[in-house]
C-alpha cells in the first residue's frame, strides 16, 4: 500500500518539495493562563520543514518542544491557547481551522506519535479495534483489508506474533511494545507530515534502530516530512537533517545537524551537548548543564547525613566486594512467569508467552545493578515481581533474608516491601491526577507514619527541591507538568518512604540530558551516603555504563550474560550483547571531549 501511495502522490510531493516548505510556523506564541499568572510555553517561534526532511526539536523538559507539536494539530491541553502566529501545511493555513476541519487532517495528513503510549491508547479496546478504526477512517479500507494492513504495520514496528498480539489489550503489552503500537497507529493513515514526540523513549537500542530506520525510509521514499521531538542526542545525531534548540519556550539556535552538534553557537546548546553521557568511557559524575541557573545546580552538594532521608538506623556502611555473601541484599532464584495470550476452555488450546525463564540474580547491598534488554524481554516483569505487584508461577525472591513468595509471615513481607520502592516507567499513569503534587509525595510518609504531620510539609518541599522542581510546584497537579517533570515527581515520591532498595524502571526515559544528569547524580549521592541499593532498568546503555556496578543482559525472558559493567562494555561475551553495543546511536563522532 505504501508503494501505491508513493506512485499516486509522487508528482504532488515533488511539486511541494520544490515550490514551498511542507510546513511553516510563523511567530507562534502559546500560553497557558492560570488563576495566578499566564505562563508562556512557546514564545514567538518560527520554523520551516521541507518534504522529506527530518527536523529535530531538542531542549530541556518544559522548553516547549511537545507544545509546538500539540499546537500544530490543535491538541493543546486546556486552558492552553495559541495567542499569536500562523501554521500552514502545503500552503494551506491550518491554525484557524474549526474542530471538525482539523479532525479530518489529524491521522490522514498529519500523523502523531504521542509521548505517553499508555494514555494515548484506549484501555477498553483491543489493539485491533484501535488500528482498524484508524485505517478505515483515514484510507477508506474495508474491515478485512484494514485488519490485514494492521497486522502488516505491527510486524513493521517489530511486534512479535502480530496475528496473536493484535487481539490483546494495551495493558498486556510492555511499555516499549505499547510505544510501537502507537507508532503503527501514527503510520496507518499514511500521512504527509509526521510529528514524533519522543518516539523511542521506551525502546531498547535494537527496536529503536528499527523504528528510526522506518521513519527515515518513510521520509526518503515517500517524501514525508517529520518533526522529531527527542532528548536523545544520539538519535538526533544519527537521524535528523536539521536541529532546532529550544530554551524556556524560545528558539535559541537552528541549523544543520552537523553544524549545531559540532560547532554550537549558543551557550545553552554548548552546555546541553556537554552533558550528554558517552558510551565510550565511565565518569564519576554526570556533567551538569551549567547554563541553567536554578536550584538544580546544587543537587550534587546534598549532605544526606543531616538530611531527613538519612535519619534512620536501617542504613549501614557496607562492603561491596563481590565475594562477600553476607552483603547479598536481594537473591532471585529460578523465577518463572508466563502470561496467557490466547485463552480457551481446554488447556491444550491455550497459548502462553513465557515472560521470565529460570531467572537467577543476586544484588549486593549498596550496589547499582543494571538490567538491560529489548522491550518485552522481561525486565519490568522482574521489577514488578520484586516489588510484590505480580506473583511468579514459580521461584524464590529473598530480600535481606526474608522470603517474599508464599511466606505465611505477612507482617515481615509487608515490612520488607516498605523498603522496596519503585520508580515506574510511565510517570503520568502512576500519579493520581486528582491530587496535588505535595499530597502525592506526602501520602506514603503519612500512611506509614514516618514523620509527624507538622514535619511533612517541610519534608515534601525539601524533596521537591532536591529533584529540581522547587517546593512551589507542590500546589500544582500532575497534568500541569511536562513528561520529564512528572518523572521527577515520581522519583520524589519513591524517595519519600526512605527505601533501602530502589527499583528504577526506566527512570530517565522521559528526561532530557540536563535533568537526567541532575537526577542520576542525586541517585549516586543517595547510594553513596545511605548505602542505597539500586536495581536499574534501562535501555540507555551510556547511562547504564555511568550508573551500574554490574549488568545483566536479558532476551526473551532469559539472562544471557552477567558481568561487571566495565567488562561488559569493553569485552561483551554473548553475541546479543555485542549486537546491542554496536547499535548504540553514536554521538561521539560529532563532539570531541
Amino acid at each position: 500500500m505504501l508503494a501505491s501511495y508513493k506512485l499516486q502522490h509522487s508528482f504532488l510531493f515533488e511539486l511541494h518539495s520544490t515550490a514551498m516548505p511542507l510546513l511553516t510556523i510563523n511567530n507562534l506564541t502559546i500560553e497557558f493562563p492560570t488563576r495566578h499568572e499566564t505562563e508562556t510555553a512557546v514564545d514567538d517561534v518560527s520554523l520551516a520543514l521541507n518534504a522529506g526532511e527530518i527536523l529535530g526539536l531538542v531542549g530541556e523538559s518544559g522548553a516547549g518542544k511537545s507544545t509546538i507539536g500539540n499546537g500544530i494539530v490543535q491538541l493543546l491541553s486546556k486552558p492552553g491557547r495559541v495567542k499569536t502566529g500562523e501554521i500552514t501545511l502545503n500552503g494551506e493555513l491550518i491554525s484557524n481551522l474549526s474542530d471538525k476541519a482539523i479532525q479530518e487532517i489529524r491521522g490522514s495528513r498529519i500523523g502523531f506519535i504521542f509521548q505517553d503510549p499508555m494514555t494515548s491508547l484506549n484501555p477498553l479496546f483491543t489493539i485491533e479495534n484501535q488500528l482498524v478504526e484508524t485505517i478505515t477512517n483515514c484510507l477508506g479500507f474495508s474491515e478485512k483489508q484494514a485488519k490485514t494492513r494492521a497486522i502488516e504495520l505491527l510486524d513493521k514496528v517489530g511486534i512479535p506474533e502480530p496475528e496473536i498480539r493484535i487481539k490483546q489489550y494495551p495493558h498486556q503489552f510492555s511499555g516499549g511494545m505499547r510505544q510501537r503500537v502507537v507508532i503503527a497507529i501514527a503510520l496507518s493513515g499514511e500521512p504527509e507530515l509526521l510529528i514524533a514526540d519522543e518516539p523511542t523513549t521506551a525502546l531498547d537500542v535494537s527496536v529503536q534502530d528499527k523504528i528510526l530506520l522506518l521513519i527515515k525510509n518513510l521520509c526518503t521514499d515517500l517524501n514525508v516530512g517529520c518533526i522529531l521531538v527527542t532528548h536523545d542526542m544520539g538519535v538526533i545525531a544519527n537521524t535528523t537533517d536539521r536541529v532546532a534548540v529550544l530554551y524556556q519556550g524560545k528558539l535559541v539556535e537552528v541549523g544543520t545537524t552537523k553544524q549545531v552538534l559540532s560547532a554550537p553557537q549558543h551557550d545553552y546548546t554548548k552546555s546541553l551537548i556537554s552533558a550528554v553521557p558517552l558510551a565510550s568511557k565511565r565518569l564519576d559524575r554526570f556533567p551538569l548543564v551549567e547554563y541553567i541557573e536554578t536550584v538544580e545546580k546544587d543537587l550534587n552538594q546534598i549532605d544526606v547525613s543531616t538530611h531527613w532521608l538519612g535519619q534512620t538506623q536501617k542504613y549501614e556502611s557496607v562492603d561491596k566486594s563481590m565475594d562477600n555473601n553476607k552483603n547479598d541484599l536481594l537473591i532471585i532464584k529460578d523465577l518463572n512467569l508466563s502470561f496467557i495470550t490466547q485463552n480457551a476452555f481446554f488447556k491444550k488450546n491455550r497459548r502462553r508467552i513465557q515472560a521470565t525463564k529460570n531467572v537467577n540474580l543476586t544484588i549486593k547491598q549498596g550496589e547499582c545493578f543494571g538490567l538491560v534488554g529489548e522491550s518485552g524481554s522481561g525486565k519490568s516483569t522482574i521489577a514488578r515481581m520484586v516489588a510484590g505487584l505480580q506473583q511468579p508461577d514459580s521461584g524464590s525472591i529473598i530480600y535481606d533474608g526474608i522470603e517474599l513468595i508464599n511466606n505465611s509471615n505477612k507482617k515481615a513481607v509487608a515490612e520488607a516491601h516498605l523498603e522496596l520502592q519503585m520508580i515506574f516507567q510511565n510517570p503520568y499513569s502512576s500519579l493520581n491526577s486528582q491530587m496535588k503534587v505535595a499530597d502525592i509525595i506526602a501520602e506514603p510518609i503519612l500512611y506509614h507514619k514516618l514523620a509527624n504531620k507538622s514535619e511533612v510539609t517541610n519534608i515534601v518541599g525539601d524533596l521537591l527541591d532536591h529533584v529540581g522542581l522547587g517546593r512551589k510546584s507542590g500546589i500544582k497537579y500532575p497534568h500541569q507538568f511536562s513528561g520529564g517533570q512528572r518523572q521527577r515527581i515520581s522519583i520524589a515520591r519513591a524517595l519519600a518512604s526512605r527505601p533501602r532498595l530502589l527499583i528504577c524502571d526506566e527512570p530517565t526515559s522521559a528526561l532530557d540530558v540536563s535533568v537526567q544528569a541532575q537526577v542520576l547524580n542525586l541517585l549516586k549521592d543517595l547510594q553513596e551516603e545511605l548505602g542505597l541499593t539500586l536495581l536499574f532498568i534501562s535501555h540507555d546503555l551510556p547511562v547504564i555504563r555511568q550508573m551500574c556496578d554490574r549488568v545483566a543482559i536479558m532476551k526473551q525472558g532469559e539472562i544471557l550474560e552477567t558481568a561487571d559493567s566495565e567488562d561488559f562494555f569493553e569485552q561483551p561475551q554473548h553475541p546479543y550483547s555485542q549486537e546491542l553495543l554496536d547499535l548504540i546511536p553514536r554521538f561521539d563522532h560529532f563532539v570531541a571531549r
